[in-house]
């Protein structure tokens, strides 16, 4: 999975449900506007086209594929499942294809979203979306979560929750999930030494690198009015914790912005219009 700006997400797993639709977690895809889907021991990777499903109570998405004839599981009915029973879980943990180990079922527990399984059968990140299968090789669940400070932690989502979105699927929706962090507000004055200066600093709080990263930047004056904006763009990667301090030597230089008139427009506008257009060369960075 890839964001606006090209930045690589995390990886994960997932099954077709259907031909041509793939069940996964929905935060497999939390931020991406683009991916691709390969299949086991497979090298050809399938664009993923959008979704045609989506439950977030429930962390669920079905993604629409261009691969067809793909081997589809059938489900199983979670509803039956009982406490020892042995199951099964498929997936990629840290990007190690197809691995599969088993387990059972040690217990069924409810939370806020409604039940889940309690499994022995070991996930990692990047199981996450992969089906846990039954000894009739049916889908009762899918893995979406473990926990590390303990032993054989590892929860599924009932696969009657997939089965509701399956059977009520909506107009293919393009697959852009904005995802907004690292805001921060810098309250240092400006000082005019013969140009207008500012610093600041980009904390990568990611496990991996980041690239081409795209800060909005709003000046107000002492009285909070908004006086002026920088676009800053950041092509170079950042490591995984890494920090870059960015220095800027005038906070107006993006042209085909300066001739901009804003005159009229109210402050909520001027963000919303400059966050537009951050999001629009994202979609094609240089």
């Amino acid at each position: 999975m890839e964001d606006a700006n090209g930045q690589p997400l995390s990886l994960g797993s997932g099954f077709f449900a259907r031909d041509g639709q793939v069940a996964t977690n929905l935060h497999v895809v939390e931020g991406a506007a683009r991916g691709y889907a390969k299949l086991v021991g497979k090298e050809t990777k399938f664009n993923i086209e959008g979704y045609t499903a989506i439950d977030e109570k429930r962390d669920l998405i079905i993604l629409k594929v261009s691969a067809f004839g793909a081997q589809v599981i059938s489900l199983g009915n979670s509803d039956s499942v009982q406490v020892g029973e042995m199951v099964y879980a498929v997936g990629n943990p840290r990007g190690l294809q197809g691995t599969f180990s088993d387990g059972i079922i040690s217990s069924v527990r409810s939370d806020t979203n409604g039940k889940v399984f309690q499994m022995t059968a070991p996930i990692s990140r990047g199981s996450s979306g992969g089906p846990v299968i039954n000894c009739y090789g049916e889908v009762i669940g899918v893995s979406f979560a473990s926990r590390d400070d303990g032993q054989n932690l590892n929860f599924a989502i009932p696969s009657s929750h997939l089965s509701a979105s399956l059977a009520k699927p909506a107009n293919l929706q393009p697959l852009y999930f904005t995802k907004f962090e690292g805001v921060s507000w810098i309250r240092d004055p400006l000082v005019w030494n013969g140009t207008a200066t500012y610093k600041f600093s980009l904390q990568n709080k990611h496990r991996w690198s980041i690239r081409n990263v795209h800060c909005l930047v709003l000046f107000a004056d002492q009285l909070q009015r908004h006086v002026g904006f920088d676009i800053v763009k950041v092509p170079d990667p950042i490591p995984a914790g890494a920090r870059k301090n960015i220095t800027r030597c005038s906070i107006f230089d993006i042209p085909q912005l300066q001739n901009l008139d804003f005159n009229g427009w109210n402050v909520a506008d001027r963000i919303a219009f400059l966050i537009s257009s951050i999001i629009h060369s994202g979609q094609n960075p240089r």
